[in-house]
């Protein structure tokens, strides 16, 4: 494991950025698996005086983080740097557009997914293009963009 504090700290941002009530039972560390030891390991030492709730989703995360292929661990700890620089209200800003994604249909999710997915593959210079474009569209353009009404005139403008 090259970065256990990243995972850490990203774990904790997860953890943290809910509300979390104390509880009366935990986990006891000795039942965490060797490889979830591992990755927790500077929690280790604090481990005890975090809720259920805290541990539950420390927990979780490990086993997510054991499950993850190189090229997903990359990315989550390139997000968590990301994360790091942004300002209180670029963290609150986030976490609405995030919990606003989660509160969508599934086949919304998927095609927002699929878009974005589209759009990561692009090269750099059309993927600056879009941006500008993106920029001066109405609200309506831009639903109608990523439902993908828009995408006969994007693909003109290729």
């Amino acid at each position: 494991m090259k970065h256990p504090k990243l995972l850490l700290a990203s774990l904790l941002f997860f953890a943290l950025s809910g509300q979390v009530l104390p509880a009366a039972e935990s986990i006891p560390w000795d039942t965490l698996t060797p490889q979830q030891q591992k990755i927790l390991r500077s929690a280790k030492d604090r481990w005890d005086s975090f809720s259920i709730e805290k541990q539950r989703l420390l927990e979780a995360g490990a086993s997510r983080w054991q499950d993850m292929t190189p090229e997903q661990r990359a990315r989550a700890r390139k997000n968590l740097k990301r994360w790091k620089k942004m300002s209180p209200e670029q963290r609150r800003k986030f976490r609405q557009r995030l919990k606003k994604f989660r509160d969508l249909p599934p086949e919304k999710r998927r095609r927002l997914r699929e878009r974005r997915e589209w759009f990561r593959k692009l090269p750099p210079k059309r993927k600056q293009e879009l941006r500008k474009r993106w920029k001066k569209m109405t609200p309506d353009e831009k639903r109608r963009f990523i439902n993908g009404q828009l995408r006969q005139s994007t693909r003109h403008q290729q």
